[in-house]
């Protein structure tokens, strides 16, 4: 009984609460000389600061390639890879490279046949990003992947699987416009595009696409004009 008159009158008196407020505040003051301590593995050196969390990337990673990450050999097949592309008519502004990650495969021990729209999606990005370069520089590059103005929207898309493919590879894709019909819609056009595997040195996937200019604008579909057409032209292959 005694005891808890003892915590009432603490809760009263808000002694409490006091207590519990010293007890955060010595944390946290142990936490501050934690970081301020050289030897301590909280340590951070005045003028720096710490990650955003555990998984942040270092800040000078490089997403563009792979090839800095991989052995001289894999290089090598890079490079022949970068040539059967090429060879095939492929425009080497599209060029991706594709890391295949464990979660890639399902329980057939192969690859996910989804998991390849994500991967043309990427390659047909890096590729929109290289028209509106083209087009405009880095600002008009940046407003068609962002659903501003006149940009590109996917209609329709057919994949052809060749070979499966397991962990661990990468995969290089590649697009290029294909000539026009004569009576097609000047609105849309069709590329194909194509994903070569390092480990098998041999093409695993193509995929025939239908995409449309699109005015992000007005919501509706629309002719880009004679610019935006030879540019395209321009990237079709010789062949």
């Amino acid at each position: 009984m005694f005891k808890s008159r003892t915590i009432s009158h603490a809760i009263r008196t808000g002694r409490l609460g006091y207590a519990s407020q010293n007890r955060h505040t010595s944390s946290i003051s142990a936490l501050q000389a934690a970081f301020r301590d050289p030897s301590s593995p909280f340590h951070i050196p005045p003028g720096t600061q710490g990650p955003e969390s555990p998984d942040s990337p270092p800040t000078q990673a490089h997403f563009t390639s792979l090839a800095a990450e991989l052995p001289e050999s894999t290089i090598g097949s890079l490079e022949e890879a970068h040539g059967k592309l090429w060879k095939a008519g492929l425009d080497p502004l599209s060029f991706w490279e594709q890391r295949i990650v464990w979660g890639d495969q399902d329980s057939f021990q192969h690859v996910n046949n989804v998991r390849y729209i994500r991967f043309f999606e990427s390659a047909r990005i890096k590729w929109m990003m290289s028209l509106g370069e083209e087009l405009g520089g880095p600002v008009r590059a940046k407003a068609m992947i962002s659903g501003q103005g006149v940009s590109l929207i996917l209609k329709s898309i057919d994949v052809q699987f060749r070979r499966p493919v397991t962990y661990p590879d990468t995969l290089l894709i590649g697009y290029r416009p294909l000539p026009p019909a004569t009576d097609h819609d000047t609105s849309t056009f069709h590329v194909a595009a194509s994903a070569y595997s390092l480990a098998q040195k041999a093409f695993v996937a193509h995929s025939k696409e239908a995409l449309v200019w699109y005015d992000y604008d007005r919501l509706k579909k629309c002719d880009p004009g004679e610019r935006a057409k030879e540019v395209l032209r321009g990237r079709m292959s010789k062949e």
